[in-house]
């Protein structure tokens, strides 16, 4: 029994976080997207945190705020603890705190405007339902305003696994004939999973790999990608490597489009990769020569290790590392060889041409004004 104490001391709050980022009823079946597109990290939060008030026994209204800031904090500790599991894919924790921030902003409105507790608790818990239904449908109304910026027979490039930019593209593709180039998506291959999507969905699609960005540039007509989170100054933090396709973009002349719901607006204000916050653990990388494994006839050995296992191993873990020299192509790297892993990058607004949200086209200006108004 003595194994099963530190998940019995799991606080409440993350079995709901769990729960609602892999409870698959709360998916839209108009988003039309696969087993892949579970709830947004913002709403899940916010929805977590209505779990908080409902099992509060606070009698205060400062009670039950320092409730829901301990709350937060263990989401954001947790996801920046378990930022590479299959749980949160890779996303990071900029729409989460993004997404705590604006329900702790709307908490303390209604604390304001509604003097008695237990009236304001059931407002809360009440219009907080609400508005994690609207942010539920908000894919959906991006999906309707993005797709008619793609035109017949336009071919579009994309970057990473987005679940706002997949319901934006399937939904053009229901009454418009287009083609997608997608880049691979490294490290974990996401470009290359988000096809088989589009694919499926009987839209002509191409995976390129990431390096190509250039070379294929001069051949689509539009770029569209998705958003971990839109700072004040308009641009976004994204995937790595979405900065140097919107520098591509912007060099050939291409319109570079965002897709992102409004939740994701985050009041941070970085001016370069340095600013950005605090990533956590990050994965760390497999290098494998794939060329060679046409010179094997297309054996590669065993079975690579699962997405989700770090690349480099401590020297006691001999069965996994001699595992990995089954595989034809693994490169060996010295461990004095630095090796460094970003999940995201910053790419400033000025190569950003529109952002499609819930709230409607925007341009990269009108986001701090958002800002006020959701903060406000």
């Amino acid at each position: 029994m003595k194994n099963l104490e530190p998940q019995q001391q799991e606080p409440a709050v993350l079995t709901d976080l769990n729960f609602y980022l892999t409870d698959k009823s709360n998916i839209l079946e108009s988003s039309d997207i696969d087993e892949q597109s579970t709830m947004a990290l913002p709403v899940a939060a916010i929805k977590s945190l209505l779990g908080v008030i409902k099992r509060s026994k606070a009698n205060t209204m400062m009670g039950l705020q320092e409730e829901l800031r301990e709350a937060s904090n263990d989401m954001l500790d947790y996801a920046r603890k378990n930022s590479t599991t299959a749980l949160l894919g890779g996303r990071s924790h900029i729409a989460l705190a993004s997404g705590c921030e604006l329900f702790m902003k709307y908490i303390t409105r209604y604390f304001l405007e509604l003097p008695d507790f237990a009236e304001c608790i059931a407002q809360v818990l009440e219009r907080g339902e609400r508005f994690a239904g609207i942010s539920l449908r908000a894919r959906d109304r991006i999906a309707e305003c993005g797709q008619a910026f793609i035109q017949d027979g336009h071919t579009v490039l994309t970057h990473g696994w987005s679940r706002v930019v997949t319901s934006l593209l399937i939904k053009a593709a229901r009454t418009k004939h287009f083609s997608i180039v997608v880049l691979e998506g490294r490290p974990d291959a996401s470009g290359a999973k988000a096809a088989k999507i589009y694919s499926e969905a009987g839209i002509p699609c191409t995976v390129v790999l990431d390096s190509a960005m250039a070379h294929v540039m001069e051949r689509v007509d539009s770029v569209i990608v998705g958003a971990e989170g839109v700072v004040e100054n308009g641009g976004i933090v994204n995937k790595i490597g979405t900065f140097a396709v919107g520098i591509a973009a912007r060099e050939h002349g291409k319109p570079f489009y965002v897709a992102a719901e409004s939740y994701k607006f985050a009041r941070l204000f970085p001016l370069n990769q340095s600013d950005l916050p605090d990533w956590g653990v990050i994965r760390k990388l497999h290098f494998v020569d794939t060329a060679c494994w046409e010179a094997t006839g297309g054996s590669i050995g065993k079975s690579p290790a699962p997405e989700n296992s770090d690349a480099t191993l401590p020297s006691k873990d001999h069965s996994r590392q001699d595992s990995r020299k089954n595989i034809p192509g693994v490169i060996s790297l010295p461990e004095k060889v630095h090796v460094e892993n970003p999940p995201c990058d910053y790419t400033p607004a000025q190569y950003i041409t529109l952002l499609f949200t819930d709230l409607g086209v925007l341009t990269t200006s009108a986001v701090s004004d958002e800002l006020i108004r959701l903060y406000q």
